[in-house]
């Protein structure tokens, strides 16, 4: 979004296969540094989406607003066409993306992602102290995952990119059927299954970052 200040970090060599790694809910760009190591000849730009980290709290948030930050976030950098991964509810705006602007992703990667139907999930209690994120954006997220639009599930078909979609298993609380439903409705994506439950990327990295090195190593850059 124009005029939205996002910090990001950065690893892996400047001429390296550009990837861009979406963090979820509670997190921050850092949630990819174990990943990011483990991937090499790989450029890992990891944003802290709106209202999280060190990114502007402009008030104003949702998922598809995080979707349009993230073309306003390649488009200042320069990168026309990159893999996008994302976790969570980092994963829901890879794929929003990935429908709105094909062009754009190489390929995609979504960690555990919400899928879009009603999932009733409750908001943990606010913390005691203050959180290193803006908690409107949390109640404003869960509201959208609880209560999706429709076309999001429809324009599933739309992603035409190569796609990974990664599941964490019984210990997940996301209905693992309805995440391989999605991954049946988009044309090109395989489903992996990792038992690590919904943080799959930080509860088995290995294991993670194996599957996600053997997928982009099957794909174009």
């Amino acid at each position: 979004m124009p005029g939205l200040r996002m910090a990001y970090r950065v690893w892996g060599p400047a001429g390296g296969r550009a990837l861009v790694a979406l963090h979820g809910g509670g997190a921050t760009g850092a949630t990819w540094s174990g990943l990011a190591g483990g991937l090499d000849g790989v450029r890992t730009y990891a944003p802290d989406l709106r209202g999280f980290g060190a990114t502007d709290r402009p008030g104003r948030y949702g998922l598809e607003l995080m979707r349009d930050d993230l073309l306003a976030f390649l488009d200042a950098l320069a990168l026309p066409r990159v893999t996008v991964l994302g976790h969570s509810s980092g994963a829901v705006s890879a794929y929003l993306f990935a429908q709105a602007h094909p062009e754009r992703v190489a390929a995609l990667v979504l960690a555990e992602p919400p899928p879009p139907v009603p999932l009733g999930l409750r908001l943990p209690d606010p913390p005691a102290v203050d959180p290193p994120y803006d908690w409107a954006a949390r109640t404003a997220v869960l509201a959208e995952l609880n209560d999706p639009p429709p076309d999001w599930w429809e324009r599933l078909t739309q992603i035409t990119s190569p796609t990974l979609l990664v599941a964490g298993g019984a210990a997940s609380h996301l209905p693992q059927c309805e995440l391989a439903r999605m991954a049946e409705r988009i044309a090109a994506a395989r489903l992996a299954r990792i038992d690590g439950g919904h943080a799959v990327h930080t509860a088995r990295p290995a294991e993670f970052a194996q599957v996600v090195r053997d997928f982009l190593a099957s794909t174009a850059g």
